[in-house]
């Protein structure tokens, strides 16, 4: 005996909920979402752009513009008041021998490399939070000792 049952073909907007609903319970949790995000965020304070900032467009955007210039040119992009504190020009300052704009400079550079790591595009590529967390660590201690 067959059971015969009759149903009307989906339209295109059920499909779609339906392969939603499905993909929501194959969906694993996962930092690296979160990961990504804090690594724009660390580029948009050392920056002062935006990732929706006109002018990332045509394949650049706030991880590229900031991954061009490191390690070298690192001073070019920080914004401006995060150099402030008696250092309005790092480069002026770096040239004078400064040993306080070093310290900034690198500090930096090491700042764009985590935002950079953490905004990779891939997932697998970002950085693990907690080599995060002991960078940053590292960078206070740098700054404060």
């Amino acid at each position: 005996m067959f059971l015969e049952i009759n149903q009307a073909p989906l339209e295109s907007e059920d499909r779609l909920v339906m392969l939603l609903q499905n993909m929501v319970w194959v969906a694993r949790v996962s930092t690296n979402g979160d990961v990504y995000s804090f690594g724009i965020l660390l580029l948009e304070l050392f920056t002062g752009k935006r990732p929706t900032d006109q002018m990332f467009s045509g394949g650049l955007n706030l991880h590229n513009y900031a991954k061009a210039v490191l390690p070298d040119h690192v001073t070019k992009i920080a914004d401006s008041l995060v150099l402030q504190g008696g250092i309005t020009d790092i480069d002026e300052a770096l040239d004078q021998g400064g040993a306080r704009a070093k310290k900034m400079e690198e500090c930096l550079t090491v700042l764009f490399g985590i935002g950079i790591a953490c905004s990779a595009e891939f997932p697998t590529n970002r950085k693990n939070i907690s080599d995060v967390v002991s960078e940053l660590y590292s960078i206070r201690n740098d700054l404060l000792g």
